[in-house]
This record gives structure tokens, sequence and C-alpha cells, in this order.
């Protein structure tokens, strides 16, 4: 099935709001050449820009162009295109695990952003085209004023420059669209080459710089029920930091592994010489960011006093719902940016993506299955998160020496007491892998007596500890469905359903809005901490300030002391190479499922070493509570050099003879 984050009832429809508008209808231009400028519709370009709302349709064909990278595991990538997340077998055909699996094709790419005509992947490049249409002809439109012209040129170059940047991390060395091709009767206008690696970041930055510096865009987006989804001051301080950290890591400086990847000119397409002084330009762009976002006072970590309890909660329980709710919660203080319309879902529907991270609750008596909950989270990604000393499971000293020999025996069975009753069901049997781990895992994970505050009509008032809980062993109602509805490693992603959705009744799920998080404060932070630490000969308090604002909101101590006290490499995060090994599993913890570890474990060049292993989870199809808790492999996952980027596809290879494929296809 092909979910999105946001369902459309009319796919010309756009909201430029991204939430409430609705009735800005879609002018796009559609072409099957992701360079010709020539449309085939009945609108001319002088009505596009006929006046003030013609224009600011136009915007929003330029808007509907960014990449669908919400929660759609058929549109985005990053979902299931490193199998941090997965489906069960019998969806393994569905586009993102055909590219987890590295079964992408450059004769019919999976995701085809360069040039599809696809309503789900539509061209990055006609995307771009309409940008570079919108800059040639909003100066023509008479009853705009020039406030409003200026901040909508603004978006149009920050679009233009976003669009160039998502191309480059999809596809590497891209062919920069810096004005529309010349309209002849040739075809030699709109033949291009692809360009060297660091000539197109620095045309995306160079773009992004144009738009701080004019200071067109607002500070904040104040009218929530016109205009959200629109880019700010903040977006675009956000993505010149992220554009100079992609620019700075590994895939992109420096990389020898591409040494015979030649443009036209038998050159390197990627620069063969590191250069760290991108690292130090990337650190600062990242204090900009942040300062600027501190100085709003608008952006910042999500926490406590945002918060609203509808019922008393527990330290514990109030913790979890804080941060589950810093990610799917509306308006949120830590959204910088939650993307344009097709980012987000509609407010109080039936079924829908959030479904498919929901286990069932409880019997359900409907013949039809009220939730699927078929996004699976594998051990691995489990593994991820630290035990509740703030430590990797692997290093902490209490799991490795204990008399329990708890990280030893984490696959094997333990039986929840009162001190854990708030984690796993009193009395009843889960991994002793779910026991004493951080609060992200449990905000971020559902899991077999896993218990799961909110979400369901039938939470007690009186007392928290009566909350509902999976029971995901063959046979029991969060297990095996009928057909391909089922989990297929025991774990949902929980973060991902907003706090508000819940079953009415035992057959009926709803979903209220969520925003996806295309970019977020603690994205912002530990880009600060990445680029600083790599910046330095070794990492200092100023590192450490940036990762430590996060930890401290997921209820750990800072860096230095939880190593100190709990590792047993405690001078872990004195050394440079520690601490970037530390900020990495931060960014897998704190981004879990959000579709960015995907790009971060290629631009670190650490996808080798990760992606070539056994995905594996629980034996979901045993009753058995020790014959379920086995280790059961669900695929075996490779990755090569060609995996770094997707194809460039072969129709458009034929059609401008003067492009290079990739690597590998």
């Amino acid at each position: 099935m092909n979910y999105e984050f946001f369902q459309f009832k009319n796919m010309k429809q756009i909201k430029l709001n991204g939430l409430f508008v609705w009735g800005i209808m879609l002018l796009t231009l559609a072409s099957c050449d992701y360079l010709d400028i020539v449309p085939e519709n009945v609108y001319t370009v002088d009505d596009m820009f006929a006046d003030r709302y013609a224009a600011e349709k136009s915007l929003a064909s330029c808007y509907w162009a960014i990449p669908r990278t919400g929660g759609n595991w058929n549109t985005n990538p990053g979902i299931l295109g490193s199998l941090e997340s997965i489906l069960n077998k019998e969806l393994r055909e569905q586009a993102g695990m055909r590219i987890g699996l590295s079964e992408d094709n450059a004769t019919s790419p999976v995701m085809n952003y360069w040039n599809s005509t696809d309503d789900g992947t539509r061209s990055v490049y006609a995307g771009i085209r309409d940008c570079n249409t919108f800059l040639d002809n909003i100066e023509n439109v008479k009853d705009l004023p020039r406030r409003e012209k200026d901040r909508m040129i603004a978006e149009a170059k920050l679009l233009k420059a976003y669009m160039h940047f998502q191309l480059i991390y999809f596809y590497g060395p891209i062919c920069p669209l810096r004005t529309s091709p010349p309209v002849d009767e040739s075809t030699q206008g709109v033949r291009a080459y692809r360009e060297k690696i660091d000539d197109c970041f620095q045309y995306v930055l160079d773009l992004v710089n144009e738009v701080i510096e004019s200071n067109a865009l607002p500070s904040v987006i104040t009218n929530q029920a016109t205009e959200v989804g629109r880019f700010t001051q903040a977006a675009a301080w956000f993505i010149k930091a992220k554009v100079l950290v992609y620019w700075a890591s590994p895939l992109f400086n420096g990389n020898t592994d591409y040494n015979n990847f030649l443009d036209h000119n038998d050159e390197p397409f990627f620069n063969q010489q590191y250069n760290s002084d991108r690292w130090t330009q990337a650190a600062e762009a990242c204090k900009q960011a942040v300062a600027y976002c501190q100085e709003n006072e608008r952006f910042r970590l999500y926490d406590a006093a945002d918060y609203i309890q509808l019922k008393p909660l527990s330290p514990e329980y109030l913790r979890i719902e804080v941060l589950r709710s810093a990610v799917t919660a509306t308006f949120s203080v830590e959204t910088i940016w939650s993307g344009t319309a097709h980012s987000l879902v509609l407010s109080q529907s039936s079924g829908g993506p959030q479904s498919e991270c929901m286990p069932r609750l409880e019997t359900s008596t409907s013949s039809t299955m009220p939730t699927p909950g078929r996004w699976s989270i594998p051990l691995q990604s489990v593994e991820w998160f630290y035990s509740s000393n703030g430590v990797p499971v692997n290093e902490d000293k209490e799991w490795l020496n204990g008399e329990d020999k708890k990280y030893e025996n984490r696959f094997k069975v333990r039986v929840s007491d009162e001190a854990h009753q708030r984690q796993v069901q009193l009395g009843e049997q889960s991994a002793s892998m779910n026991f004493d781990r951080e609060p992200r895992f449990y905000s971020s994970l559902g899991f077999d007596r896993g218990k799961w505050y909110g979400s369901s009509y039938n939470n007690t008032p009186d007392n928290e500890l009566d909350c509902l809980y999976p029971k995901a062993r063959y046979r029991e109602y969060s297990a095996l469905g009928t057909g391909s509805n089922y989990n297929a490693t025991g774990y949902w992603p929980k973060k991902l359903i907003q706090i508000r959705s819940f079953y009415v009744d035992p057959n009926t799920f709803y979903s209220f809005a969520m925003a996806w998080p295309e970019m977020r404060y603690a994205d912002l932070l530990l880009l600060a901490a990445e680029a600083l630490n790599e910046s330095k000969t070794q990492p200092d308090n100023e590192v450490y300030q940036y990762i430590d604002q996060v930890r401290r909101r997921a209820g750990l101590e800072g860096v230095t002391d939880s190593w100190e006290k709990y590792a047993e490499n405690a001078s872990k995060p004195a050394t440079k190479s520690g601490m970037r090994a530390i900020i990495q599993q931060e960014r897998k913890i704190e981004l879990a499922f959000e579709g960015q570890y995907h790009w971060d474990c290629r631009r670190w060049k650490t996808a080798p070493a990760e992606l070539n292993r056994l995905v594996q989870g629980w034996t979901v199809t045993e009753s058995d509570v020790n014959a379920y808790y086995q280790v059961s492999t669900v695929y075996t996952q490779k990755f090569s050099l060609r995996d770094y980027f997707m194809p460039v596809p072969e129709s458009d290879m034929i059609n401008n003879p003067q492009l290079i494929q990739n690597p590998g296809w």
C-alpha cells in the first residue's frame, strides 16, 4: 500500500500553509524531460503571474515539488532504505524495501526524483524549473506589495537551493539548473553536464546565503491557520548548517573511493583532498543557526512545560510522553520546518500510516484490522538505545560485568517486577533487553508486554499503571493478522504516533494531525556538536554543551559524567574519534525512524560496515514465550559502493548522451 503522511482528495490541490488551507490549485508544468520548460497545458506564463492570487498559486507549485520525504515508505528513501525500519516479507516489494535490499536499477528506478512525472515522486528538476519560472516573472505582478514580493522571491530561492541539495544527497554530482534553459527548436539547450560535487554544493550555499542576507523571510510563522509550511529565516539557517555539514562529511570531502568517477573533462567529480576547513565553516554555520533560534525564542527543545497533561502523570510517564510529543505535536516549538502539505496526515481519520505504526492493544471483534501495525523495527535499531545509565548497552559496566550479565543475557526472558512496572506489565515476561533502558527507548518503541500509555479510550484515569500493552506472541491480539497484517520483528515505532491518536473502541483507530519533522531543533544541536568535534583537535565543553542539551531533555546525565561513571572506557568522550562515535549514536537514537539515519550512515561512510548484515527480530510465529524470544533472521542486507547514490534513469542517459552514470549502475 502507498501511504503518505498526508492524503490528498485531489492531486491538483495543494495547501501552501501545510495543514489547514485548501483550495490553492496547483499549476504544474507537465513534462517528460526534466529540463524542458515548455508546458503542454492551457496555462501560460502570463496567466501564472496575472495577479497576486495567481502568483501565490505559482509559489504553491514550487512548494509542491519538494520530494515527499514524509512518512511514506514508497516516496521517502530514508524510511526503509537502510532497513532501520522494515516491513514483513509479504511487503518486500514495496519501493522502500527494494531500496533497502539493494534492488534498485537504472532502467526503472524504484524512486525516481530525477525525471519522474509520477505524482508520488515528481521530478525535482521540474520543481526547480518552476522556481526559475517564478523568479523570472514575479516582478511582473502589479498588485503584489514589495515586502510580500521580496518574501516570495526569498522562498523561491530557498526552495531552489533545498531541492538542489536534496538532489545532491540523492544522486551525488548533479546538473545545477541555475537559470531556465533557452526555448528553441534544438535540444542542445537542455543537454546539461553533471558538475563537480564542490561546484554543486557551492551553488546551493550561494543561494542560501542570498536568502539569509536578504532578511526577507519572517522570523516565525505567526498565522498558523494560513501559512504553516512556508519557509522562515530559521529554516534558511538550518539548511545552511546542514548543507555545510554534508559538504564537510567524508562522503563529499576527500572521497578517494570515487577517484575513477570522472566528468566530461576526465577530472574526478569528487574532490580527492580532504579539506578540514569545511568542518570549521560548518561549525560556524551551526552555531549561527542555533544562536538565531535562541534569540528568536520560538525554536527550542520541546519540554515538560510544553506538554498539556490531560491526566496527572508520574515523572516517568511524563518524560516518555514529552519525548513522543517533541516529534509528533502539532506546531511544536521544536519544529523549525514541518514540510509541505504532502508531509502531513489528515486530522481525525481512520487508518493511514499511523495505523501502520500502531499495534492492537486489545482483542478486535471486527473482520477488518483497525491497525495493521506492519511498520517493524529490527533488533539492530533497538540496540542503538542506551541503557538507563545513558551509555551504549555494550559499553555499560553494569550490563557487561554485573552478576546478572545483562548484555550477555539480553535476549533471555525476564519477569517484570514493581520496580519496572511502568515499562513492562507487572508479572509478565519480556526480553531482558526491554528492561533498564533510557526513556527514549520507551517513548520510541512499542513491544510485547511493554506498557503503552495513551492511544486508547480504555486508559483508567485514576491509575496510569492500568494502561494497556501489546500482547505480540502468535495468536495473541497484537500478533499475526490475516495476510500481510503483522509486525515482522515484535517492535513498533511508537514515536511516530501522534499523542492524541487513539482507539475509540477495540475496532476503530483514529489518527490526529501530525507534521513530519523535516527540520527540528534537536537535529540542529547534534549537527552543531558533530561539526564542532570535527573542527577541533579534541572535544571540549563547547562540543559537549550541544549534545548534553539533547541528553538532558531525555533524562540523562551529560556525556562526560555518564561515561566516567558507567562506561568501561571512561575516557571515550575525551578523544575526537570517541566523541565522533558518541555523537553518531546519539543521532541514531534521537532521530530514530525519522529517515535521517539513511543519509547519515552514507555521508559518514559507515554504511559498508553497518549495512552488510542479518536483519533480525523475534520469532513472531511462535506462541511459547521462550520460543518467541529467539532471534530470527528476516532479511540479509547488502551494501556496496553503488548504493551510496541512486541511479540516473537510463531514459535520461539516452536522451542526454552528455550525462555520466553513477558508479555501479
